[in-house]
């Protein structure tokens, strides 16, 4: 494959081979039909895991032996789902050759049998009553029922039927129709003359789906499935779908609704441009697609384009060029003028790879598999009773544009969707819908919020300060330059600085940049716009008749107010120095998984390849694969001395071939058999030796091992010598017990330093392997700049909270009882800095393993504090307030106490609960893991009992 799979992809792709097997197995054996349901979640990489799947059935890998003359029938409901699934596999998988994807035509195809070595693509309509391929006359000697049935007959051994129920193209009847015909292929047709097909591989969302697909078969039922959650933690879909509706009982106003989605969009350009910037990504330049009316009459749409077109120009501060506004409606495929710009046609197929484009028009034409995960903001003014529609894009936008999560900044997070003519009650129906058509268990939180009832804020650590157009080195900036000539306008150098304040201004025109290195000079970053700057007499802020606020007004307003305060609060501490220390601190964090993904010698290869590529151990991989070579060594050496090596070398170059002689009525002759002995070619060594060379990693294991222990006059034998190895299930053993103590002792040397490198990537590879070597594995706690945090109304404003809103220049928190004593004891301490809330579960969360019944769980303490220290500058402390009465407590103290042995960089780790001082007033008594003689008891504790005796006596109050 050209793209590496996620290690969940990996788990699925063993699991689907090695059941399709068995399949294939079962069915020469009874001849009873076989079918094997996938069942993924939307966002799992279906499609690529069933290319990968092809791959693996025709060329063979480490456990299965390749079968180049299968036949591959791929069946959908859609012909433009099947022209995007063969693309998938045409462009993903390198080892399909050009033209073995076939799409079946109902003008030309006419053959006997499917020829070997082919993938047919084919949809239920070319197979319903109407369809000429169902028919015979007209020249077509052979009906595709004819060739299906012919195939099923003599090719059974080879014939692999998928059908893709996941990617439901049609709606109500016609989707009843499709289900009809796709079962035909599972029980067979009296009418068509056709049998059930040998070995089907069901593609389907949900359980539900597929049960109803299979139900009244006779078929084993061979499941393989990818849960939510693996999606979730792979960072391929965004984390939350925010849907904005207006406030309930305002009158609509849908260009305000516009408005604000221009801001949001904007305001996501912003931070993808900065993002990749400081990351040396190539910009991802995020779509905003804009659902509108149908037409009606004449009209080619109710919804005024031009209208659109002006509002969000208006906010965003730049007029269109040409090429970056299309449209997909179905009526026309040729250009419209709107406002005087051409808004051209584009297929929705080439949206995603075409990085000029700025906004989509559409109607109803993107919904179901389209793929653009630049797609960050999406506007629709359809009504209610269009929910399905909407769902079913929504579905489509949630994968992550980098195909990972960012942990830099949270907003990048989040998918937004802008509904003028729904409520709350009917958003619910969009929430449904999409559960209904994307799987059920949608692995992306979805939110519902009012203009004016945000669910989330965004906080910061970067203190609010006056814009200072200072370009980046080496950057020129959109106003240099004419677009006419190319030239420096010095007129456009000298812009109004006033309206510079209003607006923010976006660099260059769009420029095609893969990788920035310190040493090439750093090229522009995208703009929204074009390179035409509105005149500066334009006023940004549109009036309106609704009742509505504009978007970004009560911000507006409400920035004017606390302006000098937020001034003053930032003097407090410099947030910045205080998450630098955080991240640079080595803190740990936990993943804690029902499952290990990879194994140890995977994670091994990964984690050396890592600190070689960062630098940090240029020679990591080298050693690793001398070490393992010397091992095989080794093992040759102990053969050899033992008198063994000879005799297992000719094993592997020789082999018998059985002849047995029988009468013509299948009786043996003399019962005896005759033996032929014949050499291995060097045809068949190459072969193991490859295969041996995929049970070790696919690193060149082999390679080096002959290069560093070759014998010259016997030059192939140490491919033998890795046969040989790899053959005995012992050496397999020492071999992963090397890989599990390597892979910890390399993690443990190196974490503290990958946890100061300035580069998300090397970060997030490292947080993937970790986490997929081991079910508990640690990482480096490391804060990102922006997070996203739940809206609390009625919560207290904390100026001393490490993030902050930006316009505010607080965070507002609603904390419980216990919560805010907490933290107003904290406060009163001397050296109190801040203290930041831990998110439950939250992508950046600090998480701690405990035990509890025999099964290892997370825990997200509440508060993590930072404390002044005349030493280190900063101390960081862990505080959990927990209610006694929970019978996790034992566990949560013992997981707090082993935290605290492996972290003795940190200060306090308190477990804290309500107790009764020696005047009898109720005060937070605290129990510090860090201290050891507290720690040793926590350890050696049974009870939840003996905890509270614990407490008695260690415990204390502030």
């Amino acid at each position: 494959m050209r793209v590496e799979l996620f290690p969940f992809q990996k788990r699925a792709l063993a699991d689907i081979r090695m059941k399709t097997a068995e399949a294939m197995g079962s069915y020469h054996r009874t001849h009873a039909p076989q079918v094997v349901s996938f069942t993924a979640p939307t966002g799992a990489g279906k499609t690529i895991i069933m290319a990968s799947l092809i791959e693996s059935i025709f060329f063979g890998d480490e456990n299965y032996e390749e079968q180049q003359n299968s036949i591959i029938i791929w069946l959908s409901d859609s012909p433009q789902l099947n022209e995007q699934s063969k693309i998938k596999i045409d462009t993903k998988a390198d080892k399909i050759r050009l033209g073995q994807c076939v799409t079946v035509s109902e003008d030309s195809f006419d053959k006997e049998l499917f020829d070997d070595g082919h993938i047919y693509f084919l949809n239920t309509q070319k197979v319903s009553k109407t369809s000429n391929l169902t028919k015979n006359g007209d020249g077509r000697t052979y009906t595709i029922w004819q060739t299906i049935a012919n195939t099923v007959q003599e090719k059974s051994d080879r014939l692999y039927f998928i059908i893709d129920e996941a990617h439901r193209g049609m709606q109500g009847r016609e989707a009843g129709k499709a289900t009809t015909i796709m079962q035909k292929f599972l029980k067979g047709s009296e009418e068509d003359k056709i049998p059930p097909m040998p070995i089907v591989i069901g593609m389907s969302a949900t359980t539900q789906r597929f049960n109803t697909l299979v139900e009244g078969t006779s078929s084993t039922i061979h499941k393989s499935v990818v849960t939510a959650d693996e999606v979730r933690a792979s960072g391929l879909l965004k984390d939350r779908i925010v849907i904005t509706y207006p406030e309930a009982g305002s009158v609509n106003n849908d260009m305000a609704i516009l408005q604000a989605a221009a801001d949001d969009w904007k305001e996501k350009w912003e931070h993808w441009t900065q993002y990749c910037y400081e990351q040396h990504y190539a910009y991802v330049n995020p779509v905003f697609v804009i659902q509108v009316l149908n037409g009606t009459g004449s009209h080619l749409t109710d919804t005024d384009l031009g209208d659109c077109l002006s509002k969000i120009e208006e906010r965003i501060g730049f007029r269109f060029e040409n090429g970056q506004v299309v449209h997909t409606f179905g009526q026309t495929s040729s250009s419209i003028q709107v406002n005087g710009l051409d808004i051209q046609y584009v297929e929705p197929s080439r949206i995603s790879d075409d990085r000029n484009i700025r906004v989509v028009f559409f109607k109803e034409n993107l919904s179901t598999g389209w793929d653009c995960p630049r797609a960050e903001t999406m506007m629709s003014f359809k009504h209610a009773t269009d929910a399905t529609y909407i769902a079913q894009l929504l579905g489509r936008m949630v994968r992550t544009p980098m195909q990972m999560h960012i942990q830099v900044d949270d907003v990048l997070n989040d998918v937004h969707l802008y509904l003028p003519y729904f409520n709350e009650n009917t958003v619910k129906d969009v929430v449904d819908a999409l559960q209904s058509a994307e799987g059920g268990d949608i692995p992306t939180d979805i939110y519902g919020e009012s203009l004016t009832g945000r669910k989330f804020e965004i906080l910061t650590v970067k203190p609010r300060k006056k814009k200072v157009d200072t370009p980046f080195p080496g950057q020129l900036t959109l106003y240099m330059f004419n677009t006419d000539t190319g030239k420096i306008n010095e007129d456009e150098k000298n812009c109004d600085n006033e309206t510079e304040d209003k607006m923010q201004v976006s660099p260059s025109e769009n420029t095609s940049v893969t990788r920035i290195t310190t040493e090439d000079t750093i090229s522009p970053k995208p703009s929204i716009g074009g390179h035409q700057k509105m005149d500066s007499s334009v006023h940004v802020e549109v009036s309106t008749d609704s009742e509505t606020p504009r978007a970004g007004e009560s911000e507006k307003i409400e920035t004017e107010k606390v302006i000098e305060t937020t001034e003053s609060a930032e003097e407090l501490f410099d947030r910045e120095e205080v998450m630098k220390f955080i991240n640079d601190s080595g803190l740990l964090s936990y993943n804690v998984r029902a499952v290990r993904i990879s194994n140890y010698l995977n994670s091994l290869f990964k984690m050396a390849h890592l600190l070689t590529m960062s630098g940090l151990r240029r020679e990591a991989i080298r050693e690793v694969q001398g070490e393992i070579a010397d091992m095989i060594h080794a093992y040759v050496d102990t053969l050899k001395s033992n008198g063994q090596y000879d005799e297992l070398v000719l094993q592997v170059k020789q082999f018998k071939l059985a002849t047995q002689i029988f009468d013509a009525f299948g009786e043996t002759v003399d019962n005896y058999s005759v033996h032929d002995l014949f050499t291995t070619t060097d045809t068949d060594v190459d072969r193991r030796f490859r295969v041996a060379e995929v049970k070790l990693g696919n690193e060149g294991i082999g390679i080096v091992y002959g290069n560093k222990y070759m014998d010259d006059e016997q030059p192939n034998n140490f491919k033998i010598d890795v046969i040989l190895f790899v053959a005995d299930e012992e050496c397999l053993k020492q071999l992963n017990h090397y890989a599990e103590v390597r892979f910890h002792g390399l993690n443990d040397d190196y974490r503290r330093y990958i946890a100061t490198i300035n580069s998300d990537k090397i970060r997030r590879q490292y947080d993937s392997i970790v986490s997929d070597g081991d079910i508990v594995s640690k990482h480096n706690f490391r804060l990102p700049e922006t997070i996203q945090v739940p809206h609390e109304d009625g919560g207290k404003e904390y100026r001393n909270h490490l993030f902050v809103s930006d316009i505010t220049g607080y965070a507002k928190m609603k904390l419980n009882t216990w919560e805010t004593g907490v933290i107003e004891e904290e406060e009163k301490q001397t050296d109190f800095v801040c203290w930041i809330r831990n998110p439950s579960r939250g992508s950046w969360a600090l998480c701690i393993p405990y035990e509890i019944d025999g099964e290892t769980r997370p825990t997200f303490p509440d508060f993590i504090v930072v404390r002044k220290d005349d030493i280190s500058g900063y101390v960081i402390d862990i505080l959990e307030p927990h209610n006694p009465e929970f019978k996790d407590n034992l566990g949560k103290a013992k997981g707090f106490a082993e935290y605290a042995r492996q972290n003795p960089g940190v200060g306090r780790i308190q477990l804290i609960r309500m107790g009764k001082d020696a005047a009898g007033k109720n005060r937070f008594k605290r129990l510090d893991m860090s201290r050891s003689a507290v720690r040793d008891k926590v350890s050696h504790a049974m009870t939840n009992d003996e905890l509270d005796h614990i407490f008695d006596i260690d415990g204390f109050f502030m």
